[in-house]
């Protein structure tokens, strides 16, 4: 079985792409180009365990960080038109051939037959006036991620991709069926996972200790945050439930112990903070940033760099041991 294209829509920094690929293909390009996001997409489709992460994916998954559904421009006199657009998905397709013997006899009833010549698809392995030596079995199998805003969390399923369009409910590409496909995705060690948070030990936290920096943001971060009711508005129905937890806690505690109990964004001390406070990074055309850990691995890796070597220039003696190196230094 081999990959023979691929197509992703709205998945990271792509907001649309068709790829098809040769027998041996390898990805070249600048850092931030999307290498990392093809190989990622992917994963969602044919990585037996990628979606056995809760949630499958993320807000800074979507292109441009948009998942909400938003309102359609009309004009001044087609007010009967206004409404509300389709929530935007993330959809990667994914086309397999070579199929083998074994796969062929469990993907049976949604193999499909394809020109590989032409990428075109057909009902039969041999129509009228294509050369059969180009036609073969191939399977689609597609991913389909987006945010449910009943459950008010992100979903991400894979589907045979012939059943979301001849069945009424789709057919899932199950995880017995990805084992089936072999494919694994091997992410190399990204050294730059806490570069630039705060955390201790993290090389930016170095970086302003060798400066003697000691910034005095956390109490006017923690002033800020408590002054943040999450949820608090009547209509979202989650102060009701508080206030009656409240009166119910007062039957059993004494009156002083349950006073308005309400939601926070953090835990507000300084410790909490330093897991969470992390550098947000824009690349490429638009303004939409995302976590510096999210970027692709060539530019995480050209980081961590930069800042090993903000921290030698501020030191006279320096030495550093880096476990494959040839990895951190490919790009």
């Amino acid at each position: 079985m081999k990959i023979f294209a691929v197509s992703i829509d709205n998945f990271r920094g792509i907001r649309t792409a068709k790829i098809k690929l040769p027998a041996h293909g390898v990805l070249i390009g600048d850092n931030n180009t999307g290498k990392s996001s093809v190989l990622e997409a992917i994963d969602l489709v044919l990585g037996p365990d990628r979606l056995n992460r809760r949630p499958p994916v993320d807000e800074h998954d979507f292109y441009l960080g948009r998942y909400l559904a938003e309102a359609t421009p009309v004009e001044e006199d087609d007010e009967a038109a206004a409404g509300v657009a389709e929530a935007p998905k993330i959809v990667v397709e994914v086309t397999l051939t070579d199929l083998s013997a074994e796969q062929r006899a469990r993907f049976g009833g949604s193999i499909e037959w394809l020109d590989q010549k032409s990428g075109s698809f057909y009902q039969g392995p041999t129509p009228e006036g294509v050369d059969a030596a180009d036609v073969g079995a191939a399977l689609r199998v597609t991913f389909i991620g987006e945010y449910d805003a009943e459950e008010d969390d992100f979903t991400g399923t894979t589907f045979y991709s012939r059943s979301l369009l001849e069945e009424t409910t789709p057919t899932p590409f199950t995880k017995r069926d990805k084992q089936h496909c072999g494919f694994l995705y091997l992410r190399g060690i990204r050294t730059g996972s806490r570069a630039l948070s705060l955390e201790h030990g993290s090389l930016l936290d170095i970086i302003l200790r060798l400066k003697e920096i000691r910034p005095q943001m956390w109490e006017e971060t923690i002033s800020t945050l408590a002054a943040i009711d999450v949820a608090s508005k009547p209509e979202l129905g989650l102060t009701g439930v508080l206030e009656s937890i409240n009166e119910a806690l007062k039957k059993y505690v004494p009156r002083e112990w349950g006073v308005q109990p309400h939601l926070k964004v953090s835990n507000l001390t300084r410790e909490h903070l330093r897991k969470v406070v992390t550098a947000f990074i824009a690349t490429g055309d638009g303004a939409h940033a995302a976590p510096f850990f999210r970027q692709g691995a060539g530019t995480i890796n050209m980081l961590v760099l930069a800042l090993l070597s903000q921290i030698a220039a501020d030191k006279q003696n320096v030495m550093f041991a880096m476990e494959e190196v040839e990895t951190a230094i490919r790009s």
